[in-house]
């Protein structure tokens, strides 16, 4: 896997929340966790707290994410917990999903990925979702300002209206959008789609 700023950056984060046992949800994670069931995809799932947190729900958890030391240690936690979940360390750019889900979930992650491969990546997710169930699918906006984090060439702040669009067809369950704070007086503004198939 060719390594990127984006990979490198977060691997860091993640090495930090390990050390420092930081496994809480985050705010987005805490809204999809009551619509997720049966076979879950959490398709960038960084430390896993969202799939540990389906696991003991009763759900059967595919986590995947390019960060090596999050999926180390989701593994440990979940063989520590007996918990239902595959954590792999994947290439999303260009992954090939093998098989349908009642639940998918890709929370924060294709903006990272250039618009071409993260349109291409958002509907081999749609394709995956089995008929009935949900997609859910966070991502920042224009108007975010915060970039440090992305690299400079490989990014997608998509347009504002482009999720829901991009669900024509679905029912959608929810709907919105969310500022939040970034450092140096910079702004992260995400949305946010849950859909039924």
């Amino acid at each position: 896997m060719t390594s990127n700023h984006s990979i490198d950056y977060f691997d860091t984060q993640f090495q930090n929340q390990a050390r420092e046992q930081s496994y809480r949800l985050n705010p987005f994670e805490t809204d999809v966790l009551p619509y997720l069931h049966g076979r879950v995809l959490d398709y960038g799932c960084g430390m896993g707290n969202l799939a540990i947190e389906a696991a003991k729900r009763g759900c059967s958890v595919v986590a995947l994410d390019a960060s090596p030391s999050a999926i180390a240690d989701l593994k440990q936690r979940a063989a520590l917990e007996g918990l239902l979940i595959e954590a792999d360390v994947a290439d999303l750019r260009d992954y090939q999903l093998r098989e349908n889900y009642d639940s998918v979930v890709s929370i924060g992650l294709l903006m990272f990925f250039d618009c071409a491969t993260a349109f291409k990546a958002l509907v081999q997710l749609q394709s995956r979702v089995a008929v009935g169930g949900i997609a859910v699918v966070t991502v920042l906006v224009e108007g975010t300002t915060y970039l440090d984090m992305f690299d400079a060439d490989s990014h997608c702040l998509f347009n504002r209206a482009e999720m829901e669009a991009r669900f024509a067809g679905w029912k959608i369950l929810k709907s919105e959008f969310k500022n939040f704070d970034a450092p140096n007086g910079k702004l992260k503004s995400f949305a946010t789609v849950i859909a039924q198939k």
